[in-house]
């Protein structure tokens, strides 16, 4: 709402006209001084009137026209009789061709709508609100207004403060807000979905690898793993979307994957898509995982290729920028600072408003049944937030669209490679210690296990995990623990269980990353982690990785 400023401007105002009135009434009603100062002079009462009325005449001129909001004169039937500098420069037109203008032809709104209020308000004497305007180069403002009615015979005054950056950046706020509940019930979902595909895909494995060559049942178990691996990437999908996947950061120079992309890129387009690359020779370094970079560059080119079903042009550039507090303060969630950009545009078809604003939400899309899953654009949001990013997008109908996305610069050198040491076998004999609420994927993992060759010591919690290592005589190699757990969480666990079993391996296992061992999706250092849905091959894959490793160590 408007503050103090518009209405102390009011009462200056209207102070200086009723001093200029009380002095022309004295002077109508003979209350002067009968003796002229000098024969056949102006009395001197009337002097010192005509004095105030000019001074105040003055000082009412110095306020209308260096007030900072717009203020304007308007005759009974709306039309604009005086207008200050901020006016003309909120509407976009000189004095001039302001002047004589009625209100309603700058109003979003029907004539018929404004003539009421206007009555209304000629008889209440003030009204304030909210208005939209259109400005003479037709772009759309929103303003706060207060109006004082008759200020002189006939004439009202109105004061209009131009707030459209502030509304603006409030529908930002909001957004910004819906995004992340909807990215934390997104995420609370993938979490339960995942121990079902751990069920799932994990038993329908291990029937499979026990069904004889030709089985009937075969065709059908192969069916069932594809659909629960699609199921599977759409809760990797919405875990990147609520920023609760696993990311793998390293310093990349943004232009390099886009050029390392590129043939890929070219096999996705149509004959009809023309493909332009333009990278800065001096583009800084950002902290990101590489994979969902590229993710983000085929999501959106993609994106791209759909919006011109008859072909047309799309640009990927790179560039160095700085994102300054102004333009953080009007978009939610930026932080100012040194950022490298990747811009997507194309010819395509465009956007409207409506569908610009929810763009980013899960499950929506404009494509035709079957044509999409309306993931794409959440999961970039998503992966950039996580990355501590942000994404902005500009859209025209029938004109086209361009997405872009800011990653923090950062001064880091590149990251040295990490030797990985594939697993001879995945068969084992050592014992592991297997905690696990949920009694399904207990049971599944201990199948798993057990089919490798492994001793499986099962708990259900915390405390049942921590008495069998107290009274298990022999050695555990290594403790299974799911992450989230009722009372003791597995990271509570392992700090208590370590002391007494020196060198045991822990492996944690989750379908959430925002617990305690992961913070925003990177992992703690030195910490061995195995993201749900569960597969039988990932997991003896891991097992056996972080056992060979502590063999070599």
């Amino acid at each position: 709402m408007v503050d103090g400023s518009i209405e102390g401007e009011t009462v200056v105002l209207r102070r200086r006209l009723l001093e200029a009135e009380q002095a022309l009434v004295a002077f109508s009603r003979g209350e002067v001084d009968a003796v002229a100062s000098e024969a056949g002079g102006t009395p001197v009462l009337l002097r010192a009137a005509q004095k105030q009325v000019r001074e105040s005449e003055r000082l009412l001129r110095a306020v209308f026209d260096g007030a900072l909001d717009a203020m304007l004169l308007v005759d009974d039937r709306g039309n604009y009789v005086d207008a200050n500098p901020a006016a003309c420069e909120l509407f976009g037109l000189p004095r001039e061709r302001l002047l004589g203008r009625n209100a309603a032809e700058f109003a979003v709104a029907q004539a018929g709508a404004i003539e009421p209020s206007w009555e209304s308000f000629r008889l209440a004497g003030r009204m304030e609100g909210q208005l939209r305007i259109l400005r003479a180069d037709g772009s759309p403002r929103d303003l706060d207004y207060r109006a004082t009615a008759n200020v002189l015979p006939g004439l009202h005054l109105s004061l209009l403060r131009d707030v459209t950056e502030r509304r603006l950046a409030e529908e930002h706020l909001r957004q910004a807000q819906k995004m992340e509940a909807i990215g934390a019930l997104a995420a609370g979902v993938a979490h339960d979905f995942n121990n079902l595909l751990s069920i799932i895909l994990s038993y329908t494995t291990l029937v499979l690898q026990d069904l004889k060559p030709g089985d009937p049942m075969h065709d059908d178990l192969i069916e069932v793993c594809r659909a629960g691996k699609q199921a599977a990437d759409l809760t990797r999908q919405l875990l990147a979307f609520g920023r609760r996947q696993m990311l793998e950061p390293r310093v990349l120079d943004l232009g390099q994957v886009a050029v390392g992309m590129e043939r890929m890129l070219k096999r996705l387009l149509r004959e009809d898509v023309e493909l332009s690359l333009f990278t800065s020779r001096t583009l800084g370094r950002v902290l990101a995982d590489p994979s969902q970079v590229e993710q983000i560059i085929m999501n959106l080119v993609v994106n791209a290729r759909d919006a011109m079903p008859c072909g047309g042009k799309l640009s990927i550039e790179t560039n160095n920028v700085e994102l300054d507090a102004a333009y953080a303060e009007h978009h939610a969630g930026v932080v100012p600072g040194h950022y490298v950009m990747l811009a997507i545009t194309d010819t395509g078809c465009g956007m409207d408003a409506a569908t610009r604003a929810r763009i980013f939400e899960p499950f929506f899309t404009t494509k035709e049944t079957g044509k999409g899953t309306g993931l794409g654009l959440s999961t970039v949001f998503g992966i950039v937030k996580q990355s501590h990013g942000h994404v902005w997008v500009y859209s025209e109908l029938q004109v086209g669209t361009t997405f872009k996305v800011y990653l923090p610069r950062t001064d880091r050198l590149v990251d040295p490679l990490i030797d990985t040491f594939a697993p001879v076998t995945l068969r084992g004999s050592e014992t592991i210690l297997l905690v696990e609420d949920d009694e399904q994927v207990r049971a599944v993992t201990h199948a798993i296990l057990r089919r490798q060759g492994y001793n499986v010591l099962d708990a259900n919690n915390g405390g049942d995990a921590f008495l069998i290592c107290e009274q298990y005589p022999a050695k555990i190699h290594l403790l299974l623990t799911d992450v989230v757990m009722p009372r003791m969480s597995g990271r509570q666990l392992a700090e208590r269980i370590l002391p007494m079993r020196p060198g045991l391996r822990v492996l944690y296992v989750s379908g959430y990353t925002e617990d305690a061992i992961v913070h925003h999706g990177v992992l703690d250092a030195g910490v061995a982690f195995l993201q749900k849905p569960i597969t039988p091959d990932g997991l003896c894959r891991k097992v056996r990785e972080l056992l060979d490793r502590r063999e070599r160590s």
